[in-house]
């Protein structure tokens, strides 16, 4: 059974986040945003970090977030 949209959006959602806090002191950002959408089977991940105060380059990781997204979108089709 493939999954739901909505657990494709939030699979993606929640490893976005958790591929960003992995990389990221929670207390190093100031906000973080992550917008997914999943129409007609396209998957569209967006990242964006504000941390000031952060040692990483923040687009590297937000790019990286996107790309851990869609493999755990991937791995849930795969399960299913």
């Amino acid at each position: 059974m493939e999954p739901t949209d909505e657990e494709v959006v939030e699979t993606a959602a929640e490893a976005a986040e958790g591929y960003v806090f992995s990389q990221l002191a929670t207390s190093d950002v100031d906000d973080l945003d992550v917008t997914v959408s999943f129409e007609d089977g396209v998957l569209d991940v967006e990242v964006y970090i504000t941390a000031p105060d952060a040692d990483v380059n923040l687009e590297d990781v937000a790019d990286d977030a996107a790309l851990v997204a869609g493999q755990a979108v991937d791995d849930l089709f795969a399960d299913g």
